[in-house]
Parts: C-alpha cells; structure tokens; sequence
C-alpha cells in the first residue's frame, strides 16, 4: 500500500462497465514530509475522496478486484482510505 496526494481527476465518458458509478483520480505517492513526488498513478476511487485529499492506495490487480468483489475488473490501483493523520516513531 502506498500513501498518496490525490491531485486530479480523469474525466472518461465511455468506461468499461466495472467502471460505471466510479471516479478515477490522479494519486501521487507522498515522502515521509507529507510532500507529494513520484510517479503519479491513477486509481478507482472507492471512498469519496477528491482533490487535496491524502489516501491509502492499493496497487496491486488481484487484491484491488477482490475489493471491487469483480474477479475479472480491469482494476489494478484502487483508493482504499482517506488519512486524518500518519504519526512516525524515530
């Protein structure tokens, strides 16, 4: 799982049918500062998170289908959780 930035939207008018009633965002992993870098990925966003928001990504097929409960979705990174906070120790 990846910490990110979500930082865009992807506007599709024609989706695969698994799609349909789901958003796609843009999600930049984030450094320990909290600052978005990286290569930008984009994820199916399954907890109404929007722009400025910091999430926990998911970027694995066959878990992001399981969640999804559609074993044959073309899905690979889904957006799992908005982050209140992340707190490191040392």
């Amino acid at each position: 799982m990846v910490v990110g930035k979500v930082v865009g939207n992807v506007v599709s008018t024609v989706k695969h049918e698994v799609l349909k009633g789901h958003r796609l965002l843009i999600v930049k992993p984030v450094n320990q500062a909290g600052n978005p870098g990286g290569k930008p990925m984009i994820a199916l966003d399954i907890v109404q998170a929007g722009v400025g928001d910091t999430v926990l990504v998911l970027d694995e097929g066959n878990s992001a289908r399981l969640i999804i409960g559609k074993k044959d979705a073309p899905v690979r990174t889904v957006i799992v959780g908005v982050v209140d906070s992340v707190s490191l120790d040392g």
